[in-house]
């Protein structure tokens, strides 16, 4: 076995948006870093997501801790953005014409009407919308649409874009990543940060980052407490090809789909929620869903060129609340679990976990995010 233990900074498992954000502020601050990834950088979550950064359009009932945070991270949003691209050159398409979720008869008004409540109550900046003021804005929608809430601070981007700047930004600024190098073994040591193992080569890093997404859990030598409670929870979607910019301006949210217009032309509609292992497989039944919720929504997505389909595993936890900070084991940080947020909450992953592994700094949102929140309940 080769011994790679020179590398005396941060290691950080797992190279998609969370890895590399966390490691492109890492290297702002002077701090060497090495990302091992699996496959290619980015090509699994966060390549596979619609982009969608959704504050109101993503309130659940009992899951205000993903609220809060998911707010954190859209303040930092613009700034993230503007210094990301600066940095690398490169565009991450944001967009911030915001989202429209509408109702297609009297039961789905119902339950808008109850949602729409709820984000009062958590004082978003909402606005309930008749079906005529919804096809004002966007003609296309079907005409016996009934009502509508506008969500303005609901913005987006091109996540396949956000990948390759964070890639780009992560290597400009001098990091190190090594693609196509899982990981074979975490070793545990006393009074030390693990050791990792991956193609034949040890390193003893200074600190090591666990950010697998969906496979956190998977690496041998992770065991009891230490192993994340993430599972891959499968969504699949598709992109249709839009004839012109103006066929759908805001994001849509329908009963059954949402829709995401990017201005490469693409109109992405996903995506389903479906606990079935790793099985990467596009299914008809799917397709056939997705399509029909898209064309309920807005009938000329029926003469659209389907342009993609695939599918992803989003990392999720037990309260659907990304796992961030600590482990308890000296110089062993983990940050996973991000389930259908990992796109809008890179930017406050990547200050919170840069911030507490240099300067110590703990939060009390990141701390109500530890790892081992669960461990009394496991």
């Amino acid at each position: 076995m080769t011994d790679a233990s020179r590398h005396s900074g941060t290691l950080i498992v797992g190279g998609g948006v969370i890895g590399l954000s966390i490691g492109w502020r890492l290297l702002q601050r002077g701090e060497p870093v090495t990302i091992l990834e699996r496959g290619e950088a980015g090509q699994e979550a966060s390549s596979a997501a619609a982009g969608m950064l959704s504050i109101a359009n993503e309130v659940h009932y009992q899951e205000d801790l993903n609220l809060l945070l998911r707010m954190e991270s859209m303040r930092l949003y613009p700034d993230f953005v503007s210094e990301l691209e600066s940095f690398a050159g490169s565009s991450v398409d944001y967009r911030t014409e915001g989202a429209i979720a509408i109702s297609l008869h009297a039961d789905d008004t119902a339950e808008l009407k109850n949602l729409f409540e709820y984000q009062l109550e958590r004082k978003l900046p909402v606005r309930w919308m008749s079906g005529e003021e919804v096809r004002e804005l966007e003609p296309g929608v079907a005409g016996f649409v009934v009502a509508g809430v506008m969500c303005p601070m609901d913005h987006q981007v091109n996540n396949r874009l956000l990948v390759s700047t964070l890639r780009a930004a992560f290597l400009k600024a001098g990091g190190t990543l090594r693609e196509h190098c899982e990981v074979s073994e975490l070793r545990m040591e006393d009074g030390r940060p693990p050791a990792i193992v991956a193609q034949g080569e040890e390193w003893r890093p200074a600190r090591v980052v666990l950010a697998a997404g969906s496979w956190s859990g998977l690496i041998p030598g992770l065991d009891g407490w230490l192993r994340p409670l993430v599972r891959p929870v499968k969504g699949q979607i598709l992109a249709l090809r839009m004839p012109s910019p103006d066929f759908l301006v805001h994001m849509l949210k329908t009963p059954d789909v949402y829709m995401a217009p990017k201005s490469d032309g693409r109109l992405v509609i996903g995506a389903t929620v479906e606990e079935v292992g790793f099985n990467r497989d596009f299914t008809a039944g799917a397709g056939y869903e997705l399509l029909k919720g898209a064309w309920r929504a807005m009938p000329s997505v029926y003469e659209l060129p389907i342009d993609e389909m695939w599918c992803g595993f989003r990392p999720g936890s037990r309260d659907n609340a990304p796992l961030l900070g600590e482990t308890g084991v000296e110089g062993f940080y983990v940050a996973t679990g991000h389930y259908r947020n990992g796109i809008v909450n890179t930017p406050i992953t990547a200050k919170y976990m840069s911030e507490l592994i240099l300067d110590g700094n703990r939060p009390e949102l990141l701390l109500k995010l530890s790892p081992g929140r669960f461990a009394s309940g496991a």
